[in-house]
């Protein structure tokens, strides 16, 4: 079906990726679909791209979302880059089963990515059939939405429709495709694909492009590449702090799953959790705990230090001095990373200033958690509660085994927040904006896509949408989303979903 949009305010693309030259993508055309149909739209993201969908028919719309219809100034690719897989390094990855269409400028005057998930084979897609289902598809819209609600960096979800062709996983699943909305593509290891080539002018292209487009602040300072590795571990270090204090873990910290933005991408594995273990891990995948919980601090910085091999050239001609730079870099982010963590703990316990004790007493409150198999989201969410008095604790110290446990750990807290010129209600505030009262817990996840995708009912999916737009407060409906999951419920692992 061939779209008419002369007279229509179409949605306009450009592709500055393009201008890098050949070698850093596969031009490649969306494999036309059957008979697609949207099935989800976000409206409110749409205007904030500058998107008016109602010059459209749903129709045109399914033929845009599909790749059916290709718009002006988009210039469809695949992007090539490498990876570290669970620690292995791949030579050439690249987007299997994703196509870049172009960029658009927001309404905040950031370009920004469009990109079909999902939309077919790619040079790239080795042996897979470069589809998508649609569970992994309304997985990804739920979660990534649910992450920008919390406030934390992250690609977007942007529409969902069906192809009206099968997909062949364990069973044959209904297809679908997921337009993803982001900063930028490119990751660690894009820059890993060309080091690996000893090409130093691609290297320096694929540099200054990110500076141009991501960190544009830094291009006049005297070593802007030195200074781009720093501005990538703070980005990172800030991010990964903010997963970890909503109990989120990604599962698949592959360096070609970190973007270069400083985004949270690639929702395939990850998954929030309900009683709290450092050594959590979900993933299928992951069989030897790599990505659990408590590893996200480390395996950050190792892929910082991956990232830093890459712009060694760049950062110096003389090996010996790029490389006692870079380290020099890498050896703060132990601090960066306490410093950020021990912020955001702060705030979660309602504490407006910094004492050298907090550490032990944030570190204490895990513990007991970890051992009494509290629930990490209610344990925090009820806090905020308790700071107003310990009349309010009842049901907070029901959250734990052994409720002694928690009332030796809270007089330690009580006694640190008397310290502070605030009142209760300062404290409580300041948790509540902190402490989310709903997350998109793995079970409630699984029965919202299980009445999509087995029942056609996407009513669970809409609804649990709705509440994780407003993470920070109590629903006066639907209370039940609120509630960890009961035995019978517990997800045990999640799928990456290729």
């Amino acid at each position: 079906m061939l779209l008419d949009t002369t007279n229509k305010k179409a949605i306009c693309f450009e592709n500055s990726y393009v201008l890098l030259g050949k070698e850093f993508y596969a031009s490649v055309k969306p494999t036309p679909v059957e008979m697609p149909c949207i099935v989800k739209l976000n409206y409110s993201l749409a205007l904030d791209l500058g998107f008016d969908f109602s010059e459209f028919e749903q129709g045109e719309l399914a033929e845009i979302f599909s790749g059916n219809q290709i718009l002006p100034g988009a210039e469809p690719l695949a992007m090539v880059y490498a990876g570290h897989q669970f620690g292995n390094l791949v030579p050439q990855l690249g987007d299997g089963r994703a196509i870049l269409l172009g960029e658009v400028i927001d309404n905040s005057n950031f370009r920004r990515d469009i990109q079909l998930k999902g939309a077919g084979l790619t040079p790239f897609s080795r042996q897979g059939d470069g589809r998508a289902a649609l569970g992994p598809v309304l997985r990804e819209y739920i979660i990534s939405e649910a992450m920008y609600a919390l406030g934390i960096p992250t690609t977007r979800s942007l529409g969902v429709v069906t192809t009206g062709e099968p997909v062949y996983r364990e069973k044959v699943l209904p297809g679908a495709i997921l337009t993803r909305v982001a900063l930028g593509h490119v990751r660690v290891g894009t820059f890993q694909y060309f080091s690996l080539q000893r090409d130093e002018t691609a290297l320096k292209k694929l540099a200054d492009y990110v500076i141009d487009r991501n960190y544009p602040l830094i291009k006049k300072v005297k070593n802007p590449y030195l200074k781009l590795l720093e501005e990538l571990m703070d980005r990172h270090a800030k991010l990964v702090t903010q997963w970890m204090q909503v109990g989120f873990i990604h599962g698949v910290m592959n360096t070609d799953n970190m973007a270069i933005s400083g985004e949270t991408i690639d929702y395939g594995p990850c998954a929030f959790m309900d009683t709290f273990d450092q050594t959590k891990v979900f993933s299928s995948i992951d069989h030897m705990g790599r990505y659990a919980y408590g590893n996200q601090p480390s395996i950050l910085q190792w892929n910082l230090a991956r990232f830093a091999e890459t712009i060694l050239p760049l950062i110096d001609k003389v090996p010996d001095h790029a490389v006692a730079l870079a380290n020099e870099v890498i050896e703060t982010y132990p601090e960066l990373f306490k410093y950020y963590w021990l912020s955001g703990m702060r705030r979660k316990l309602g504490l407006f200033t910094s004492e050298t004790e907090d550490e032990a007493l944030i570190q204490s409150l895990l513990d007991i958690m970890q051992e009494n198999e509290a629930d990490f989201t209610m344990t925090f969410r009820k806090l905020c509660y308790a700071a107003r008095g310990s009349g309010q604790e009842g049901s907070l110290r029901d959250l734990f085994k052994d409720s002694k446990s928690y009332k030796k750990w809270a007089l330690n807290w009580r006694a640190r927040m008397s310290r502070e010129l605030k009142t209760p209600d300062d404290h409580f505030e300041l948790m509540r904006q902190a402490n989310p009262a709903i997350i998109p817990r793995n079970h409630r996840v699984e029965q919202a896509l299980a009445s999509a995708v087995d029942d056609g009912d996407f009513g669970p999916f809409e609804t649990f949408l709705e509440l994780l737009s407003s993470p920070y407060v109590e629903p006066k409906s639907h209370t039940e989303y609120l509630a960890p999951p009961k035995p019978e419920e517990n997800v045990l692992q999640t799928f990456c979903g290729t």
